[in-house]
């Protein structure tokens, strides 16, 4: 038995099984709200990091990346110290470089750094420890050259890239406890 549609039918009913599919597949067509992370009212204390390492403004930057890594996983509340609901420690253990290669001449090309970080995420109301890692460590590579200004440049944005790294993971953690 062969059925003729009409054209808009045909249309209607192929849009309709699209839907079907794409429900069918997991999608969703309203966002999932992520809990009390994303609470407007919620207060969380960050201030920068605690810096043992040679670099003058890796705690400032560590603080920094994470606040953003934060911000991007949902979080809608405010940075104050004030009366604060989560307290955030963190401190910069150390920031270290190795040599990977060398040129012909014997300057070094390629660098390793890596930065190494203890954080603690405190719930102040209950006094509750959310969160404790400690020497947790990211890196990245930068390269060197004879222009003191090229190699700075390189390493500094080593140290964002590693701080970025690190923030990310910390932001997953963060995430999973929250």
């Amino acid at each position: 038995m062969n059925v003729a549609y009409p054209r808009g039918r045909r249309t209607l009913y192929g849009l309709l099984l699209l839907g079907l599919l794409a429900t069918g597949c997991g999608y969703r067509l309203q966002t999932v709200h992520g809990g009390r992370f994303t609470d407007p009212l919620l207060r969380i204390d960050l201030e920068p990091f605690e810096n043992r390492a040679f670099d003058s403004d890796a705690g400032a930057l560590m603080a920094t990346r994470f606040r953003e890594e934060i911000r991007r996983n949902g979080f809608r509340g405010t940075f104050e110290r004030g009366g604060a609901d989560y307290l955030v420690e963190g401190k910069i253990k150390q920031v270290n470089e190795n040599v990977t290669t060398h040129a012909a001449d014997g300057y070094a090309l390629e660098h390793y750094l890596s930065i190494s970080v203890d954080i603690r995420v405190v719930e102040t109301a209950r006094g509750r420890l959310l969160l404790k890692e400690e020497s947790i460590s990211e890196g990245a590579v930068y390269f060197s050259g004879p222009n003191f200004q090229y190699t700075e440049s390189n390493r500094r944005m080593a140290l964002e890239e590693a701080c970025r790294r690190l923030a990310r993971r910390l932001g997953q953690a963060l995430r999973m406890v929250m």
